[in-house]
């Protein structure tokens, strides 16, 4: 949950990181850049801001804008209907750094730095570094994880439909929906 003045306030922060990545927005999307807190109230550590272009039956666009090792937490786009299996979606790097985690074969010395309180819902661990330019493909209904590194991160993502109010993450106190007040 947050106030007003603090989703304005990680809106602004998310706006400067697109315009740093040279994505250029009207006034009318800065507006609608979303602060996902997840309910956990340190956005600064696992939030994202969430710049969504196009959202229809078929396809989905946004820019998700990263602060400096900031989480998008441990999640899965599941099946919701006989004809839609999940989430496809491609995440490519704009600017900055970011690691995407999936199930595979554990990195030896990943990137990630994991608030200690969180670490029991952080269970896949191959990593995959995204630089800019560089991009990766996930199977719908496929667990993952995304951290920015030092600088931040800008990520595009590509996908089919997206109903992010049924992702099913593995920390269940995890609303996906903010609710600001």
């Amino acid at each position: 949950m947050l106030s007003k003045e603090e989703a304005q306030k990680w809106r602004d922060k998310a706006y400067a990181l697109l315009k740093r990545a040279g994505i250029v927005i009207t006034e009318r999307e800065k507006k609608s850049i979303e602060t996902a807190d997840f309910g956990l109230g340190i956005y600064d550590k696992i939030g994202l801001g969430v710049l969504v272009y196009v959202n229809t039956k078929r396809c989905c666009a946004k820019e998700l804008a990263l602060l400096p090792w900031q989480i998008c937490p441990e999640h899965r786009h599941p099946p919701i209907s006989k004809t839609n299996l999940g989430k496809e979606e491609t995440f490519r790097c704009r600017w900055g750094e970011a690691y995407l985690y999936v199930p595979g074969k554990k990195c030896a010395k990943p990137h990630a730095k994991i608030p200690e309180e969180k670490k029991e819902y952080f269970t896949v661990w191959h990593e995959i570094v995204l630089k800019p330019g560089i991009q990766f493909t996930l199977a719908p209904d496929t667990l993952h994880w995304f951290q920015a590194g030092p600088q931040g991160a800008v990520i595009s993502e590509f996908s089919t439909t997206s109903v992010d109010e049924k992702d099913i993450f593995t920390d269940s106190e995890i609303q996906r929906i903010t609710k600001v007040y």
